[in-house]
């Protein structure tokens, strides 16, 4: 890009070429020069805005992490409607999408990243502890509302099933498992908390 030309939005234009790499070739082609290759803009671009490439990676994940707690506020407002454990398959089903697994496995391969993220997210696994505090919100919501069993205990649930979940769909190379798949863990996971009718 010739100098002096004004790119609107960098820092979504930069967080979007950098998904679109992740998405394409993986969290190990995550380079500063594939990233602002694939914006169509100089490499000095990305280092005026960020201090340093694991700066802007870290910017990434919390850009990320926005997006699952602003999903959770969605969430928590779907508390009493439909059914809990369709509610909590299509979170689930959201959270792990390709986009999510590929920031995990950067999250999860690149120490410098992960102690940045250390500053907001000092215990766990970033992203997936955000994503486990907003499950456990929604599965508070609901044990308020009697749909759990009210010694149901709502993060222990959420760990529970965002660990399945993780396993589960890091386990399909280039796919992903289906909708019963997952029904299926999230039903296993909450049978215990869920009121006995009858």
């Amino acid at each position: 890009m010739p100098t002096g030309v004004a790119i609107r939005d960098v820092r979504e234009q930069l967080f979007a070429a950098a998904e679109r790499v992740l998405l394409r070739d993986g969290p190990n082609a995550l380079t500063s020069r594939a990233v602002t290759a694939e914006a169509g803009c100089a490499k000095g671009v990305l280092h005026r805005h960020f201090d340093d490439f694991d700066a802007f990676l870290a910017e990434l994940v919390r850009d990320r992490i926005g997006e699952v707690e602003t999903r959770g506020a969605a969430l928590r407002g779907a508390a009493g409607t439909g059914t809990v454990v369709d509610h909590v398959a299509a979170a689930l089903t959201d959270l792990f999408g390709p986009l999510a697994l590929g920031v995990l496995g950067l999250v999860t391969s690149r120490d410098a990243l992960r102690a940045r993220l250390r500053r907001t997210t000092p215990v766990g696994i970033p992203l997936l502890t955000e994503a486990g505090a907003v499950l456990a919100a929604y599965l508070a919501a609901e044990r308020d509302l009697g749909r759990l069993t009210a010694g149901s205990d709502p993060d222990t649930l959420a760990f529970t099933v965002i660990g399945s979940g993780h396993l589960l769909f890091a386990g399909y190379e280039g796919g992903a498992p289906s909708a019963v798949e997952v029904r299926r863990v999230v039903d296993t996971v909450l049978a215990g908390a869920t009121p006995r009718t009858g």
